[in-house]
């Protein structure tokens, strides 16, 4: 019995992977005006003002109707990453306070989610959130992405 499941597993796998379908994680096959993954470059060039941090990072950022859900990774920061946010409603190139806080461990990588306002999805949905890291060393921010 096990050796007829074993080979209609394969067939179903193989299938699913030509249909385009993955069973591991969100999907990011729509932009994220239409709810979707956005994969944000952070950098300390990205701060306002800007710094001369040499880490380098990462968020994918998965927008699933009113539910938001990130990864962000990071490394070579000036210490501990003391903590991390959305920031908006903001432009590239200008600064706003934190419009959702990260929780837990600001190791790298950050997980999380959150359920938004209508309000915070349409500002996300426009380009008007980034994500910020902070260290002691930058506590306005080490690195920065705009998620657009």
């Amino acid at each position: 019995m096990i050796a007829r499941r074993f080979p209609l597993a394969l067939i179903a796998a193989a299938a699913l992977a030509a249909a385009g379908c993955s069973m591991t994680g969100p999907s990011d096959s729509k932009p994220m005006s239409m709810g979707g993954e956005m994969n944000v470059p952070l950098s300390g060039k990205n701060e306002v003002p800007p710094n001369a941090s040499t880490a380098v990072g990462a968020a994918r950022v998965w927008l699933d109707g009113m539910t938001v859900k990130w990864t962000v990774t990071y490394s070579g920061t000036t210490g501990p990453v003391t903590a991390g946010h959305f920031h908006g409603p903001a432009a590239a190139g200008t600064n706003a306070g934190v419009a959702l806080p990260f929780t837990g461990s600001m190791a790298s990588p950050i997980e999380g989610s959150a359920t938004l306002t209508p309000a915070q999805v349409d500002q996300l949905k426009a380009g008007l959130w980034y994500v910020n890291l902070h260290t002691a060393a930058n506590p306005g921010g080490e690195l920065r992405g705009q998620v657009k």
